[in-house]
């Protein structure tokens, strides 16, 4: 899952990112109201965190605009203004959900989790193929009932390929998914992570397309 923070305080930022990062969402953070508009522009997110009080703009304005372009991606208020009437404003503009400063990072991470299985149409999405199953919300992984042990970024690369077992990921598409901006990516770190997957599932697990890329291997 790929997400968009957009907060001008680098404390609450840096706090949020890490907190992201340990959970293995891949996640990029814009500072100002211009540069959360120009992230919005081509829909990459699953996700947006959104602050309201920002530098050269207001963040009802960003929503208000994303929303009348059409754009459908969940998205969270995160603000200090706690009046009941900026909760009706923030979620008549569009928000899908509104958390006033200071909150819990846990309650937050429970929020994301909720409107992402909300948008994927699933209460409890757990996801399965063959005798492997993934589950995001417990963020646990099991092979032939056994758990598996993963880092976060091998469970975030193992969810990618199950949520669209059919499909094949090149692996710029990999990294897009599982990096944010400025997060330093190794020319093989791709390949590193598949290596890594098949060692603790079995090689033949995960497919490779010769010249295209990877995905989980087809069922009989």
């Amino acid at each position: 899952m790929r997400l968009l923070l957009v907060e001008d305080d680098e404390m609450i930022g840096e706090t949020i990112v890490e907190t992201m990062h340990q959970t293995g969402y891949a996640i990029d953070w814009a500072r100002d109201a211009r540069q959360a508009e120009l992230s919005l522009l081509h829909d990459l997110y699953d996700l947006v965190m959104l602050d309201l009080g920002l530098p050269k703009g207001d963040g009802l304005e960003v929503l208000d605009l994303y929303r009348r372009r059409g754009g459908n991606t969940p998205i969270i208020i995160l603000t200090a203004r706690d009046a009941v009437q900026s909760r009706i404003d923030g979620l008549d503009a569009g928000a899908d959900d509104y958390l006033v400063k200071p909150f819990d990072l846990d309650e937050l991470s429970a929020r994301i989790r909720a409107l992402l299985r909300r948008r994927i149409g699933q209460a409890n999405p757990v996801y399965t193929h063959g005798d492997l199953a993934l589950n995001p919300i417990t963020h646990e992984a099991t092979l032939e009932g056994r758990p598996l042990s993963l880092v976060p970024r091998e469970f975030s690369l193992l969810q990618i390929l199950i949520e669209a077992p059919a499909r094949v990921y090149t692996r710029s598409e990999l990294e897009e998914k599982l990096y944010g901006w400025g997060e330093e990516v190794g020319s093989n770190a791709i390949q590193v992570h598949i290596h890594s997957l098949r060692r603790k599932l079995g090689a033949e697990r995960i497919e490779t397309v010769r010249g295209v890329g990877y995905r989980l291997q087809r069922l009989a």
